[in-house]
């Protein structure tokens, strides 16, 4: 087979190029948004276009873009859902065991005001999952601790969400962070104190968007003093850690730190209308706080989560443990994307495409390491295995339609990626020249939108960036860096985290109500940053 070279502007026209390019994506919004499909037959009809603007417009073979699209759809399975599955597997042994509903008491003796324990649990200890984790499992995790709190399943997803946003650049170890300066050669500490400038500005406004989701302009009047205490807290020890730490604990900190500020914080003051405000977001009053909770059914109760940072503290931050797991993973050429051991997928540079090697991390995947989580949790709780088995076929069972929207949905990306049209967009938008700075965060935001992943909109368009602010005499830096935290907070609206969040709290089916409502807030935190971008620049 005969290589294929992307190349940036197939139809002689870059703008026409990248306005046939911006087709697959236009297919998915518009039918989940506006014509109310489901996500998964949207996301399906997204790849069909995908193919066809792949093949026609940008040349691509038509048997190495089927190829991409299949390479896509096993990714999207595993480890992304795969991931999903587990975490959500997790959770509802907890929830069977009875120890779920210990813990609940126990959030409720810190606040009975559900406000605050969203604060807490979508900003602060989703923030401590995502840098352990990533992938997705914070979402699923804690959208179905808040579902569990009695939220309505909505505004679990949505507050989740949000909350995790500028999380994203450091989630998974820091992985978007280095990936970017592996990438561009910029330190990776430099990089990561620049990323910290970013979301420090920004960050501290979360808690008050959460404030706002939960319980409107009334739930801010009156639990505002939290959210300052809380989100100012975050931002400040982001600053220094970035400054102080190896990128990969930089989320670590904030988290750890701003959940001891805003408990410290709820010791002296409580937020008023808390009994109102639990009858109008759970449906009931809250929990007594003088129930005496034992020591011992505590210790069960916060044991899978203790467990869950313990494994993966281990798995991620030993290099020893770390090295024996990845030495497992299993890379595969992807078939009709490689020919006699040669790449035959070329950059518009000429360079090898990096995305045409697939590898099945069975072991080490975050998804694996929740399952055998999970499965020691089922053993120290004594619980039954056919119980077990029945619980984990169900999850299966509720997930299928999932499985497809995050199938599609980076099938649909890989067919982008590796035809070419992901860049073509991209360096449409580079071509704005000395405003470039104010919409460099849109190639971030764009691309995180596709693939769901900020590791992925990294390595799209980190070069990308690197060579548009040399070109306009910016700093390189800025706009890397401005890469990775908008795509952090594109990651909102990606049909493939709308499925994971959906599928969490027992909304499949219904991403596009969730793309509707979380949209007005992606947009409103892009342009903020957009605009903090172009001034720094």
């Amino acid at each position: 087979m005969e290589a294929f070279t992307q190349t940036t502007a197939p139809l002689g026209s870059l703008t026409l190029s990248a306005l046939v390019a911006l087709l697959p994506l236009l297919t998915v919004f518009l039918l989940l948004g506006a014509f109310h499909i489901k996500a998964h037959w949207a996301g399906v009809c997204g790849v069909v276009v995908a193919l066809a603007v792949a093949i026609f417009a940008f040349h691509m073979p038509a048997g190495m873009a089927l190829a991409a699209g299949l390479e896509g759809a096993v990714f999207g399975i595993f480890p992304i859902t795969w991931i999903v599955l587990t975490a959500i597997i997790l959770f509802e042994l907890t929830v069977a065991s009875g120890h779920h509903d210990t813990l609940m008491q126990a959030f409720a003796r810190l606040s009975p005001d559900p406000r605050a324990l969203g604060i807490f649990i979508a900003f602060s200890f989703c923030a401590l999952l995502e840098a352990l984790a990533g992938f997705g499992a914070p979402v699923a995790i804690c959208g179905v601790m808040l579902l569990a709190l009695g939220f309505a399943p909505w505004k679990a997803a949505l507050t989740v969400l949000v909350g995790n946003t500028f999380a994203v650049p450091y989630g998974a170890m820091a992985t978007p962070v280095l990936t970017g300066a592996n990438l561009t050669g910029i330190d990776a500490a430099t990089l990561s104190a620049q990323i910290s400038e970013q979301t420090s500005v920004l960050v501290w406004l979360i808690p008050f968007a959460l404030l706002l989701i939960m319980d409107g302009w009334r739930g801010l009047a009156q639990v505002w003093p939290l959210a300052l205490a809380v989100g100012a807290s975050y931002a400040l020890s982001t600053w220094f850690a970035a400054r102080t730490l190896a990128p990969g604990l930089v989320n670590m900190v904030p988290a750890l730190v701003s959940l001891a500020v805003g408990i410290a914080l709820l010791r002296i003051w409580q937020p008023r209308g808390s009994r109102a405000a639990a009858e109008r977001l759970t449906g009931a009053a809250p929990r007594p706080a003088t129930e005496r909770i034992r020591p011992a059914a505590l210790a069960w109760a916060i044991f899978p989560y203790v467990l869950i940072v313990a494994v993966f503290v281990t798995t991620q931050m030993v290099p020893a443990i770390r090295n024996a797991l990845a030495a497992t993973n299993v890379t595969i050429h992807w078939p009709a994307l490689w020919a006699g051991g040669e790449n035959l997928v070329r950059a518009a540079d000429g360079t090898p495409a990096a995305s045409t090697t697939y590898t099945f991390a069975w072991l080490s995947s975050p998804g694996t390491l929740l399952l055998l989580t999970a499965l020691v949790l089922a053993a120290c709780y004594r619980m039954r295995p056919d119980a077990v088995a029945r619980l984990m076929f169900a999850q299966v069972y509720k997930l299928r339609w999932t499985f497809l929207t995050i199938g599609s949905v980076l099938a649909l990306a890989y067919v982008m990626n590796l035809s070419g049209q992901t860049l073509t967009i991209g360096t449409w938008i580079a071509g704005a020249g000395s405003v470039f700075p104010f919409l460099a965060p849109i190639l971030g935001w764009i691309g995180t939108a596709v693939t769901g992943s900020g590791t992925s909109t990294t390595a799209l368009f980190a070069n990308l960036q690197h060579t548009a602010a040399t070109q306009i005499g910016a700093d390189p830096g800025l706009l890397v860096a401005c890469n990775t935290v908008g795509g952090a907070v594109g990651k909102m609206i990606s049909p493939q985290t709308l499925a994971i969040a959906t599928g969490g709290v027992d909304m499949v089916g219904e991403e596009s109500v969730l793309l509707r409502r979380s949209l007005p807030w992606a947009c409103g935190l892009l342009i903020l940053l957009c605009l903090l971008v172009g001034f720094l620049a």
